[in-house]
């Protein structure tokens, strides 16, 4: 599914324009986003947690000359499930 795809999803389900969709998924994004960077941490009851982590500094092969490189430390998201989404998966 793209960007697209859900906006029109969006503009579906909430009986909203596609601008009126896409702003929503904008301001969304931005703020999930200022969150992450402030708080490291957002959970969404019953959908799920969004969660910066530290990556440590690892070791890695080059796929092409199978030389040894280094991978330097990194944050990275992670997004762990909520209950309500698990069980709307299954």
């Amino acid at each position: 599914m793209t960007k697209a795809d859900l906006i029109e999803k969006i503009a579906e389900k909430a009986n909203l324009t596609k601008a009126n969709a896409e702003r929503s998924l904008n301001a969304f994004i931005d703020a999930v986003e200022d969150v992450l960077v402030k708080e490291g941490k957002l959970t969404l009851t019953g959908f799920g947690t969004f969660v910066v982590e530290e990556r440590k500094e690892r070791k890695g092969r080059n796929p092409r000359t199978g030389a040894e490189i280094s991978i330097p430390a990194a944050k990275v998201v992670k997004f762990r499930p909520g209950k309500l989404l698990k069980e709307a998966i299954k």
